[in-house]
């Protein structure tokens, strides 16, 4: 088993070195492992941590951690403490996302990204009777978000620097207003912003309200339907401590994220039956479909390259000098884990690779 990761794999191993490492391993290696409660952080909010929901009532997680002869515990938790949590050893893995770990990871948040799970549940909106269609229409313009590093801040700054517009510091091409994310849609309403960063269920169910227009949807643009906007993560620690916790809790998200792709109306029942969140079930399985729940490890490679790439190149990032290096010791591939798995209607999982996602329209 090798695990692809910068600070892990630094210099050749030398014999004396190897042979300690077996040694070290068959007196007393297995038994620290099988000791070991992995900690996985969940939380009975959002249609995002469906996967989450679906591998905890589907059994996965028993199913692959039992498989490995090795202990799991689930550990309700508020997501925006994650990263806390993380390093405060209170739980070792969970999602979130990705965006907003970006400026964390600046600051020396050492937590090691593992899997997409799913694209499209940030979109940008305008008014209805709103002069502007595109992104580039909003030049100058007043944008409400609902936190300077959050994930949707950086979706933002990224979409204009695409745009050859500055994104970042006092000569950004657009002004930020923060708010609550309940508070955002109120304040597109009333003219405070001429645009507003949601994240669903608040910005389906404004569109629905109010009649907003989408003017950049993460689920359909070119660039970021190929990307994930949550992604799970593991203390970096831990991924080097308990490989096959870790490859466990991978595998176990894996499957649970293409179930979710595959089935999301049973998805959302099981959500709702399980108390995970409340809503109805027909409108929550329509907003699951909207999103693309196909895992893979290679695309979540791909996505956090392309995050740093452009933040970093925008000065939000400013402590990288090696792009591709900090990426790597931010992220965790396992050589007998797969790419991704396909969930087949007869209940089993297929083994496969993923080089495109294809767009939810």
């Amino acid at each position: 088993m090798t695990i692809t990761k910068t600070k892990v794999l630094a210099g050749a191993l030398t014999a004396l070195a190897l042979s300690a490492s077996l040694f070290f391993t068959s007196c007393g290696g297995e038994k620290k492992n099988a000791d070991f409660t992995f900690k996985i952080g969940t939380a009975n909010s959002g249609l995002c941590a469906a996967p989450l929901h679906v591998a905890i009532d589907k059994g996965i997680f028993k199913e692959e951690f039992e498989k490995a002869g090795l202990k799991f515990e689930v550990i309700e938790i508020d997501l925006m403490q994650a990263t806390s949590l993380v390093v405060a050893k209170k739980i070792d893995a969970t999602f979130g996302l990705a965006g907003s770990l970006l400026p964390q990871l600046d600051n020396g948040l050492e937590v090691s990204f593992l899997t997409g799970v799913h694209t499209g549940c940030t979109k940008f909106y305008v008014r209805a009777d709103s002069p502007y269609y595109t992104a580039a229409d909003l030049r100058g313009k007043t944008v409400g978000l609902c936190g300077v590093q959050d994930s949707s801040t950086i979706v933002w700054q990224r979409k204009f620097h695409d745009l050859g517009y500055k994104a970042y510091g006092p000569e950004a091409e657009f002004k930020m207003a923060i708010y609550g994310l309940t508070d955002l849609p109120i304040a597109l309403e009333n003219g405070a912003v001429e645009v507003v960063g949601l994240h669903d269920p608040v910005g389906y169910l404004a569109e629905k309200q109010y009649g907003f227009r989408n003017i950049l949807d993460t689920t359909t643009d070119n660039i970021f339907s190929q990307e994930y906007c949550c992604m799970t993560f593991v203390s970096s620690e831990t991924a080097q401590k308990y490989p096959e916790h870790t490859k466990a809790f991978v595998r176990a998200m894996l499957k649970a994220s293409a179930f979710t792709q595959a089935e999301p109306y049973e998805t959302a029942r099981l959500q709702i039956e399980n108390k995970h969140i409340s809503g109805d079930l027909d409108q929550n399985a329509e907003m699951l479909k909207t999103y693309n729940y196909t895992p893979a490890v290679g695309l979540a490679y791909q996505t956090l390259f392309n995050a740093i790439d452009q933040v970093v190149d925008m000065g939000i990032m400013q402590n990288v000098s090696d792009k591709k290096a900090f990426v790597d010791s931010h992220f965790v591939r396992f050589d007998d884990v797969p790419d991704s798995y396909v969930y087949n209607s007869d209940g089993t999982y297929t083994e496969t690779k993923v080089t495109k996602l294809s767009q939810n329209l």
